[in-house]
């Protein structure tokens, strides 16, 4: 028998995380899930076998036999669930962000360090094969002393209208963003200090009535002097676009791709290949491998390498991208922090 998992959530990502710990993680055994939409409860429990289902996460958590779950409920409720479960003495993996609001992300964090259990934040990105392998190589010195870091994060769609809200998502820059927030971090080993944002709103002006945009670029600034950019989209009609790229001193890691399968067509007409065409695609196996680190952590009793406190600094970034974008300014990532 594996380690006995609780699913909070089983909504898009909750059927992800499902799939995963019944299909793809030989040290978890999923035991239970929960979910306050009944209809969508019953159907994940059908699917994927799991023999409990609560409408009620605290009844989930109070089960003494469930030693850790993974947090996939709406993106605001993070922080609240991530405490609960620290306080029911539970291992916790957590989908991002960890919170859309500093203070809520301090009380979470300390609750996780009252209760001594382990949290690991869902930045996939960094378990896929690609970063992780760009990551080794500027370790080793491969690239020199990184100076500039470079991403481009477009999604093929946007969001529905009610998730744009900043109150739901945080808008297009903290849910879209976070992620390359936190591999800007990684990647640069340094901190973000200052922010500046740009946004508009063309291809979808619907998003203009809910408080969002569909474009932005945001520039960076680390505490080694290096600097960065980042743009981001909704409307990516071509594919799922997501790559970095990590100039250093000594020669520049391009990291990603466009073409999901090797195969050219070359005719008369041109040459033509596919794209990738959504997130799963591209990032599946990612989402698979940093469930079973955190299952290997917790079985071999040791720390994850994706904390707590590396969710709490890619929301600061966010914030701050955010405050830019509404001041047309910008902005030190200290300033958030009073």
């Amino acid at each position: 028998m594996g380690i006995r998992f609780g699913l909070i959530g089983a909504g898009r990502m909750g059927k992800v995380f499902a799939n995963t710990l019944a299909y793809s993680v030989a040290e978890a055994d999923l035991v239970a899930v929960a979910d306050p939409d009944a209809a969508t409860l019953d159907e994940v429990a059908a699917r994927y076998g799991i023999p409990t289902s609560y409408t009620d996460y605290h009844e989930l958590l109070a089960q003494k036999d469930i030693e850790a779950v993974v947090v996939a409920s709406p993106t605001g409720t993070h922080a609240e669930v991530i405490t609960a479960a620290a306080q029911a003495g539970k291992q916790i993996f957590s989908e991002k962000p960890l919170s859309q609001d500093l203070k809520a992300c301090d009380l979470a964090l300390a609750a996780v360090k009252k209760a001594g259990v382990k949290l690991q934040m869902g930045f996939m990105r960094r378990h896929d094969a690609p970063y992780a392998d760009a990551k080794r190589k500027i370790l080793d010195g491969v690239i020199g002393q990184p100076v500039m870091f470079k991403a481009t994060s477009r999604d093929p769609k946007r969001t529905s209208l009610d998730f744009a809200r900043r109150e739901h998502s945080g808008g297009m820059i903290m849910d879209m963003g976070v992620h390359d927030f936190d591999l800007a971090r990684w990647l640069m080993g340094s901190e973000v200090t200052r922010v500046f944002s740009e946004g508009t709103c063309l291809a979808f002006p619907e998003l203009k009535g809910v408080g969002d945009i569909d474009n932005a670029v945001i520039n960076l600034r680390f505490a080694t002097e290096a600097i960065g950019n980042i743009d981001m989209s909704r409307n990516a009609v071509y594919g799922y676009d997501i790559r970095t790229e990590v100039l250093g001193t000594d020669g520049s890691l391009w990291i990603g791709y466009l073409q999901q399968t090797p195969t050219l067509v070359l005719t008369r007409g041109g040459v033509i290949h596919d794209t990738v065409p959504y997130f799963m695609e591209r990032f599946g196996a990612a989402y698979a491998e940093e469930v079973r680190v955190f299952a290997r952590h917790i079985v071999n009793g040791t720390d994850p390498e994706v904390t707590g406190e590396d969710a709490r600094a890619a929301t600061a970034i966010g914030i701050a991208a955010t405050l830019s974008l509404d001041e047309e300014r910008p902005v030190l990532v200290s300033e958030v922090e009073k």
